[in-house]
């Protein structure tokens, strides 16, 4: 399906090497920042996420920027067809390359994380898919560059990556886990995923420390599925 219909809005995912993934939705609606003014979305592919952002921080204004061109068209012309078009843009570039003229309150990221799989062969794809540790060096470097000192970075990965992380951003960069948020598929299965929140202060009362439930039977969703994603899916 090349359009993701949402209440609000549409993502249009044609061009884009990586869609529209639970991943990406989880992050959308559980990142928390209290009334953030600037949003920075790294790597929007689609643009989902910087649209969610926009849609549940109605006073905020959202950057987002994406490495591959055809990807950013896409999701520039998702903004620009959205409710949010004069508050949301964004910018063909490479994390390296992005000079803000403003500092954030928020940063998002659903990464590459895939560090020690076999390459895509598809090389859109690859470049969407995976990274190197590098890349989480870069984007922990900006972060503490580029956060207001209230604001903080929320990221979605795997649990052993989001383990060492956080240990980068506390030992390299003189960040803090203000909190984090353990994503179970099933309450009898072990976590998969973990939203995490990095900041320049300690803390962060809006995020905390969390578990989440993305089923509660075999192709029934939670509650709390439901409930985070009712103002967005048309479904619920």
């Amino acid at each position: 399906m090349s359009v993701f219909r949402f209440k609000q809005f549409m993502v249009d995912q044609t061009g884009c090497a990586m869609k529209i993934n639970t991943d990406g939705v989880l992050l959308g609606a559980m990142a928390q920042m209290e009334a953030p003014k600037r949003i920075l979305d790294i790597g929007t592919g689609t643009g989902v996420i910087a649209l969610m952002l926009a849609q549940r921080f109605p006073l905020a204004i959202v950057d987002a920027i994406e490495i591959d061109a055809e990807a950013a068209r896409t999701a520039g012309r998702n903004f620009q067809n959205s409710p949010f078009a004069d508050r949301i843009s964004c910018h063909a570039v490479a994390l390296g390359d992005f000079e803000p003229k403003y500092h954030y309150d928020l940063m998002v990221s659903n990464p590459p994380y895939f560090l020690h799989s076999l390459k895509n062969q598809d090389v859109r794809k690859r470049i969407a898919r995976h990274a190197d540790i590098s890349f989480f060096d870069q984007l922990l470097e900006r972060s503490a560059r580029w956060l207001t000192p209230k604001g903080g970075v929320q990221l979605i990965l795997p649990i052993s990556l989001a383990n060492d992380v956080g240990r980068q951003a506390e030992d390299g960069y003189g960040m803090v886990v203000q909190g984090a948020a353990t994503i179970r598929s099933f309450s009898t299965h072990p976590p998969i995923r973990c939203v995490l929140a990095i900041g320049k202060a300690t803390g962060n009362p809006e995020f905390g420390e969390r578990e989440f439930l993305i089923y509660e039977g075999k192709g029934v969703y939670s509650p709390a599925y439901r409930k985070l994603l009712k103002d967005f899916f048309l479904a619920f």
